[in-house]
């Protein structure tokens, strides 16, 4: 782990931050530090790793989609790593499971972007009163929203903020349930397209 973290850090040598990310990667799996989740966190250093070296603005690139449609490949090419020291194989497949995870993410964020203005232009449509661009923004901030997220994310009163979110809800952009004490609003279109995505 020492070592891993002194990889990491290592700002001095002349490697692709890309390729680093791979050796990062293999090394972080075959440690295999916990008892659970190491899969995961070895997923999540991966997108943090391209934060740090300025890739990325926001971790919003992530290869679990990629590993899982390629687990075999992905599972022998790890083991190569070990056996065969098959390393340009391996850095390869990281490499082109970050061009494929890149193309599938920007897509994604067109048609989330294309959500946001058409959710924009039916609500000011149906709810005239109602609707504000910080509202929507608010909206599409998370998957879900409650009362007191946009009473202080447009400083507006709790009654008022409960009625936007009750009207947004009668006119079908939210659907709620109640969680305990608290009723959480889903935004069913940004859902939709990230679930569609995700098949």
């Amino acid at each position: 782990m020492s070592n891993l973290e002194k990889y990491l850090n290592d700002d001095y040598d002349a490697v692709d931050p890309l390729v680093k990310l791979a050796v990062i990667h293999y090394q972080s799996e075959s440690i295999h530090p916990f008892y659970d989740g190491n899969g995961r966190t070895g997923r999540i250093i991966n997108v943090l790793y391209l934060v740090l070296k300025e890739l990325l603005d926001s971790p919003i690139l992530y290869l679990s989609k990629y590993i899982i449609r390629n687990k075999t490949a992905y599972y022998r090419l790890l083991q190569e790593v070990r056996t065969k020291d098959g390393w340009e194989a391996w850095v390869l497949f990281i490499l082109d499971g970050i061009e494929q995870t890149a193309e599938e993410t920007l897509l994604l964020v067109k048609r989330i972007n294309a959500v946001v203005d058409k959710t924009a232009e039916d609500m000011k449509e149906a709810l005239p009163r109602v609707y504000s661009k910080e509202l929507v923004e608010l909206l599409f901030y998370e998957f879900y929203t409650k009362t007191t997220y946009i009473e202080t994310g447009l400083s507006v009163s709790r009654k008022t903020a409960a009625s936007y979110l009750a009207s947004l809800e009668d006119a079908g952009f939210l659907t709620s349930q109640k969680i305990g004490k608290e009723r959480i609003y889903l935004n069913k279109r940004l859902f939709e397209v990230v679930q569609e995505a995700g098949n």
